[in-house]
């Protein structure tokens, strides 16, 4: 089925994709979206080069399967090949263009955002006024995920009656990523944050070991810094410390076991990461303001 109009033909092409199925939209006023679905499989190919070209927009990339890829500079250097898991998402500035190899399958939603709407939605909500968004690699978004779920069976409607839902959608991921990724221009912080890349690195330490006890010296050292510039920079660029990012996420993880109902709170205290149960009703009620035992009760009903 096609969905595209006009010239808003989404990103497809760019991917070797020219067919893949385009959801456009129009959500306030003049300002466009679009969001394409683009399942690749490499085939015997070793790799797949993708670029896209300059742009005052934002691209924005929801995993849907685990993929692999590396960036390309404009010279031509390739960076290291990264896994960016399912349900994580990429957040490009396109005013420079970007470019990068894929060397696995691709199973996505790939949006193409202009600067304009984002100040569109602004006015039109509550969202921030941000100037730019900071830009992510590899970033875990629930909301995204649940944005993501909610856009997928509107490809296969007939004619136009997605467009209302399509709409709405559109300007609830607009005011979700002016909420979590606007970066209002802060002089001489800069220095401090960590990478992208390093921010990266440290998260994905703590995810694959978040069920582990280690120090913040080994996630520092993942993210190839020392341990006091490691905290200050993680909490320069998330808003958090590494330790409280680290409670929400083996918090997010114990409430998918809870809801499950198959394991006991201690059984999922040892799975999450907790040293004991005591440990976890209290980090569980510091991020939710409930204990285990009644969140599982309440969403059981």
């Amino acid at each position: 089925m096609n969905h595209r109009t006009g010239t808003e033909e989404g990103v497809g092409a760019h991917f070797g994709l020219p067919y893949a199925p385009c959801l456009p939209a129009r959500p306030v006023r003049d300002a466009g979206f679009s969001v394409t679905r683009l399942q690749w499989r490499l085939d015997g190919n070793a790799s797949r080069l993708v670029s896209l070209p300059p742009d005052e927009a934002y691209f924005l990339m929801l995993y849907l399967k685990d993929a692999y890829h590396c960036d390309v500079g404009p010279d031509g250097t390739e960076s290291e090949t990264r896994r960016f898991r399912q349900g994580s998402i990429c957040l490009v500035d396109l005013a420079n263009g970007a470019c990068i190899r894929l060397s696995s399958d691709l199973d996505s939603l790939a949006f193409q955002i202009p600067r304009e709407l984002f100040r569109e939605v602004s006015e039109f909500s509550t969202a921030p006024k941000a100037t730019r968004l900071r830009c992510r690699r590899g970033e875990h978004d629930d909301v995204m995920c649940n944005l993501g779920a909610a856009l997928l069976p509107l490809f296969e409607r007939q004619g136009n009656s997605q467009a209302p839902v399509l709409q709405h959608i559109a300007i609830a991921i607009c005011a979700h990523l002016l909420h979590a990724y606007g970066d209002p221009d802060q002089p001489g912080s800069s220095s401090t944050r960590l990478s992208v890349w390093q921010e990266k690195a440290a998260k994905d330490f703590m995810i694959d070991h978040f069920a582990d006890q280690f120090s913040m010296a080994a996630a520092a050292s993942a993210a190839g810094v020392s341990t006091r510039r490691f905290i200050a920079g993680f909490k320069g660029v998330t808003g958090q410390t590494p330790q409280q990012w680290l409670l929400g996420y083996r918090t997010a993880r114990a409430k998918q076991y809870l809801g499950e109902h198959s394991l006991t709170v201690p059984e999922i205290a040892t799975r999450c990461g907790f040293t004991d149960e005591n440990h976890f009703i209290t980090g569980f009620r510091r991020v939710t303001g409930s204990t285990p035992g009644a969140w599982r009760a309440r969403w059981l009903q």
